[in-house]
């Protein structure tokens, strides 16, 4: 997905293959992953030429804020899942969560 992410116009295969430092991977390989991704609505293709071109259909913040969002739904207390969260996240996080949230009395 980094590979992708860096490239908002998409990538044929053989060039996420290029982009994977210090990974020896076959153009099969990476295409099979890729196909599982799409099925997953994670990336979308588009012919190039004879081959495709794939481009991630969301950025890295919005499939993180996704993830979070489902892992705080799996919780069978979502209250104390945010709250235990809270306790854990670094002061400066703590800032940017209070901005986001429109706290009056962020630092």
């Amino acid at each position: 997905m980094a590979a992708l992410w860096s490239a908002p116009d998409g990538l044929p295969a053989g060039d996420v293959v290029a982009a994977l430092p210090g990974r020896e991977l076959a153009v099969t390989t990476v295409l099979t992953v890729l196909e599982r991704l799409r099925h997953k609505g994670l990336v979308e293709r588009t012919r190039d030429g004879r081959a495709y071109r794939y481009r991630a259909t969301r950025g890295r913040e919005e499939l993180v804020a996704e993830t979070m969002l489902a892992a705080l739904g799996d919780s069978a207390d979502r209250a104390l899942a945010l709250s235990r969260f809270v306790d854990q996240v670094p002061a400066d996080d703590l800032a940017a969560l209070r901005r986001a949230l429109g706290d009056p009395d962020r630092p």
